[in-house]
């Protein structure tokens, strides 16, 4: 860990807690700066906060008083999740005062270079393939992000010659200064969360924070079969690395005679990759780029890609019980992630899907469902899905209240050499506290079968 003086004897405002927050705070505690934190939970159901205040950390609880900005504040770190519309973010902003998150923390203090992956799609399985290729190589890298453990937590203990492998919102990029990956990775970019950043525009500029502050020694990794990203990547003084899955490519990385390559070399066999879907092979394109750049050796990131099934949650293979195949995809909160999902496969699909209902409809899905032979509809959403398959032209809908009647049903309308995904184009929060819980009982009722 680095020794930074960027805080000492400096007042320091951490705004909402959780697990980064709570980071944050004793990170900022041990740098030398007087810290306040303030989150809206009231202090005695707040453990987090009550641990803070042990540790000699003042702690203001049960709501954001716009008071706190007359307190003469230098610097604020805000929760990622905090919108900027908030009034003591939106009031600091005015009077000029830094919003950082936590990962401008991480980077300031941190000895390991940063490979950094964002998009709105296949960050969490680029950034796990990235990790795994460090590991099978017997090279140190640190897993941090949204996925992994708290970056300002675990780059403590991270030495120079280890790789931060991080995984990074547009939201936490909103809040960086200084930060600057070596090795950069753009998966895609399409719409999403504009009820936060207002436009695709102001979203867009987020992701591309990511490049901001790299320099010629450094990369950025861009999906080439996205003209726009293409030209939003020109802005960079990174050297660009191109993947295609459509096109051959000279300098990145790209699919060529049936074996990817890497600028012109041959690293493996499509045919010898595990992972399914077309969606994923951008996303081994990108992982495969950055262990290239990184010095990775061939015969580490074959091993990987030969045994990599998925992340969980995200096309994730679960079992395969009498010749059908179980796919578990419940992060998929959208008909974007779905058709992917749909995509993945050439063999006949059983669908689960369904969840909570946020007013859209649903028939976007209705070219991708050519393969989909029989749904199996639940939760708020269960009769648009259903209207939806049957426009699709699916034989068989059946709407179920639970998970495991839904598996049940499932394999009742399938045959041998069928697929049965669930992926539910839907969020979790109708039935389910999150999609890892849906996702779990998923994989159970698929495990208890008889």
């Amino acid at each position: 860990m680095k020794t930074i003086t960027d805080f000492q004897h400096k007042k320091v405002l951490v705004l909402g807690l959780a697990k980064s927050g709570v980071s944050a705070a004793l990170l900022l505690h041990k740098l030398g700066a007087f810290v306040t934190v303030n989150d809206r939970k009231p202090l005695n159901e707040n453990p987090e906060a009550q641990h803070l205040l042990e540790q000699g950390i003042k702690v203001i609880c049960g709501s954001h008083p716009i008071e706190l900005l007359d307190e003469g504040f230098e610097v604020i770190v805000k929760n990622p999740g905090i919108p900027y519309h908030n009034p003591l973010v939106a009031g600091a902003a005015a009077k000029g005062i830094p919003v950082l998150t936590e990962i401008e923390l991480a980077y300031l203090i941190s000895e390991a270079p940063f490979i950094g992956i964002t998009g709105t799609n296949g960050k969490t399985t680029t950034t796990t393939l990235i990790h795994e290729m460090f590991k099978a190589d017997k090279k140190h890298a640190v897993l941090a992000g949204n996925i992994g453990q708290v970056a300002s937590e675990v780059v403590q203990n991270a030495q120079p010659e280890d790789y931060v492998v991080i995984e990074l919102s547009s939201f936490q990029l909103l809040g960086i200064n200084k930060f600057q990956p070596h090795i950069a990775i753009i998966t895609n970019l399409y719409d999403a969360h504009l009820d936060y950043h207002g436009t695709r525009e102001e979203y867009a500029k987020a992701k591309l924070n990511i490049t901001k502050n790299q320099t010629e020694n450094d990369f950025l990794i861009v999906n080439a079969d996205q003209p726009h990203l293409m030209k939003l990547a020109e802005t960079t003084k990174a050297t660009i690395i191109p993947f295609s899955t459509k096109s051959v490519l000279e300098e990145g990385a790209c699919v060529q005679d049936g074996y990817i390559t890497f600028r012109g070399e041959k690293i493996m066999a499509l045919a010898e990759v595990a992972l399914p879907g077309a969606h994923n092979l951008e996303n081994i394109l990108a992982s495969v780029s950055a262990a290239k750049l990184a010095n990775r050796t061939n015969e580490a990131i074959q091993a990987v890609l030969a045994t990599f099934s998925g992340v969980k949650h995200r096309t994730q293979f679960v079992r395969e019980w009498k010749g059908r195949r179980f796919y578990n995809d419940s992060k998929a909160t959208n008909t974007l992630a779905t058709k992917s999902a749909l995509s993945a496969f050439n063999q006949p699909i059983i669908l689960l899907a369904g969840g909570l209902d946020r007013g859209n409809g649903f028939d976007d899905l209705i070219p991708y469902m050519k393969n989909v032979k029989a749904a199996v509809v639940f939760g708020e959403t269960a009769d648009k899905l259903a209207e939806t398959a049957g426009k699709a032209g699916v034989q068989e809908v059946v709407k179920t209240d639970t998970m495991q009647e839904a598996v049940r049903a499932a394999y009742e309308a399938s045959a041998e050499g069928d697929v049965i995904l669930l992926s539910p184009a839907c969020a979790s929060w109708d039935q389910y506290k999150t999609f890892e819980q849906r996702g779990d009982i998923f994989i159970e009722a698929v495990h208890t079968l008889k």
